[in-house]
């Protein structure tokens, strides 16, 4: 049975009234730094605003932004009014924007005053029939004149003679909290709803897990509305009192020279952003890193070679996340102290519970057999607006309620997780099970390799055969196929190798595998 619970809005409470006048966030762009009372202040005037406007339980709030403080208002804001804030992933084309306006039903938006995005949110509240967008933005910059169907409002005007509402609509803890839009290979996005009782369980368990603490600072580049910023960094330095180095996007020297300048303690991000932080020997030289006392990365898998380096550089320890959206979002973390295990993706959190069983049957399967991860926990989502999806995904097991991640994986006899792939990657070799990231970690061993991406292509006699994408330094085709052959079975090795300057990457830093295959077949237009 649902109970009341804290609402999500009100995740930095403590924080606001242990620690008033400490820095909760640092825009590196801007130089503003606002302390937990001005968050505070900031949101419950967002609040207020959104109380004039009729905003009611439930409602959605489409938010446009890039990675800036004001986005954290309107998140925060719209959840203590009791709204659903709709996050919209700005990288995506114009009408699939417009797509996720319209499924989410929101009626209203609030958007960056930055020009490519502030287009996105008019076209998407035109074929949404909203008809009122907040725009944070300074006198100079002038809004569109308002039409018969759509009303612009200067939310940092509004904001500056709002009186701040305090407190927030109560909730229930499997109320929706905030709703995001997965991307799948075909089709539309689909909408993910988070609860306020599963969402403050990851937060706080992510917190006690990897013993944060208020002294801790982390720094985020990835996008702020995707889970690896959000939910790995921001919510938990929120919740346990610590601060968030903010940056618009990445940039090697930009983030090294803001870890020192600023003493950041914890770095959270993607395996892309690692790989370009270690190669970038110049900035390290010049500016002093030693403050990194942890780091994590997720969204995709971490090569080996990577974590040595980046351990080595660093000097600090670093682990690795798996999550999902649907997921709660995320599932398993590498321990923070003790053991961890190279390319593993860790331990299910404490409240998780995982298994892996044939895909086929839906039987369980022992230690180190590879087959689909299945997770329940507290912070399991669930779909808005499709129930044929949720019934395929999500599936009761006994009382609990487990998600079929559509991830293949294997669990050592300690528990450790091995995430290798997804189902739809797997590919059929002559009868052989081929995972794309295991040749990836294969391949990433070898000392010329810099990045790897390997995809299946058709092959007129095994059906299918692996293709490497790869980064390299002065190495042949034959030599990096030799080293597979040398170093594992002789039906996963790469039959085409093709050495291209930078892997295709997605707004959220992970490796674009769509992209890669069609980079592929325009050089292997034939079966191999």
């Amino acid at each position: 049975m649902p109970i009341s619970t804290t609402n999500l809005g009100e995740l930095f409470h403590s924080s606001v009234i242990k620690n008033p006048n400490k820095i909760a966030l640092i825009d590196v762009e801007s130089g503003i730094e606002i302390s937990f009372q001005q968050l505070e202040t900031n949101t419950a005037k967002v609040r207020s605003i959104l109380d004039s406007l009729n905003i009611s339980k439930g409602d959605r709030i489409a938010l446009f932004f890039p990675n800036q403080i004001e986005f954290l208002y309107a998140l925060f804001g719209s959840m203590r009014a009791g709204a659903v804030p709709v996050l919209i992933n700005i990288e995506l084309p114009i009408e699939t924007c417009s797509y996720i306006a319209r499924d989410s039903g929101a009626s209203l938006i609030i958007s960056s005053s930055q020009k490519n995005i502030f287009q996105k949110a008019i076209q998407a509240a035109q074929s949404s029939k909203i008809s009122n967008i907040l725009v944070p933005c300074d006198e100079k910059d002038r809004l569109p004149a308002d039409s018969s169907d759509l009303t612009f409002h200067n939310l940092s005007r509004l904001m500056d003679i709002a009186v701040p509402l305090s407190g927030s609509v109560e909730v229930l803890s499997n109320d929706a909290a905030f709703q995001s839009y997965t991307s799948g290979s075909t089709g539309n996005p689909k909408g993910v709803v988070l609860t306020h009782g599963g969402s403050a369980w990851n937060a706080s368990t992510i917190c006690k897990f990897h013993r944060l603490q208020e002294s801790d600072r982390a720094i985020v580049a990835a996008p702020m509305y995707h889970s690896n910023a959000l939910n790995g960094a921001i919510k938990p330095m929120l919740l346990v009192g610590g601060s968030t180095v903010i940056l618009r996007g990445f940039d090697s020297k930009k983030m090294i020279k803001s870890i020192d300048k600023f003493k950041v303690t914890y770095l959270r991000g993607v395996p892309a952003m690692f790989k370009l932080l270690v190669d970038d020997t110049d900035s390290l030289s010049k500016y002093d890193v030693s403050s990194i006392e942890w780091a994590v990365s997720g969204s995709s898998s971490l090569p080996e070679s990577l974590i040595t380096s980046f351990e080595r550089i660093f000097n600090a320890s670093m682990g690795m996340a798996y999550g999902l959206t649907e997921g709660g979002p995320i599932v398993t973390l590498s321990p923070r102290d003790g053991t961890r295990k190279l390319g593993s993706s860790g331990v299910p959190l404490p409240g998780v519970i995982t298994h892996i069983i044939d895909p086929t049957t839906n039987k369980k399967l022992p230690h180190g057999d590879i087959g689909e991860l299945i997770i329940s926990s507290p912070g399991l989502a669930s779909y808005h607006n499709l129930p044929d999806i949720e019934k395929s995904t999500f599936e009761l097991i006994g009382s609990s309620r487990f998600l079929h991640t559509g991830d293949l994986a294997y669990i050592d006899n300690q528990g450790f997780h091995y995430i290798v792939g997804r189902i739809d990657d797997m590919m059929n070799v002559g009868g052989e099970n081929v995972y794309p990231a295991e040749v990836e970690s294969l391949l990433s061993t070898h000392p010329s390799v810099r990045d790897v991406c390997v995809i299946s292509l058709p092959h007129s006699i095994k059906g299918s055969a692996p293709v490497a994408l790869v980064i390299a330094d002065e190495i042949s085709e034959e030599e990096l196929k030799q080293f597979a052959l040398n170093n594992g079975p002789a039906y996963a090795h790469p039959r085409r190798v093709l050495f291209v300057p930078k892997l295709p990457l997605s707004g959220t830093g992970k490796i674009d595998r769509i992209a890669a295959k069609n980079m592929a077949l325009q050089h292997f237009p034939d079966p191999l």
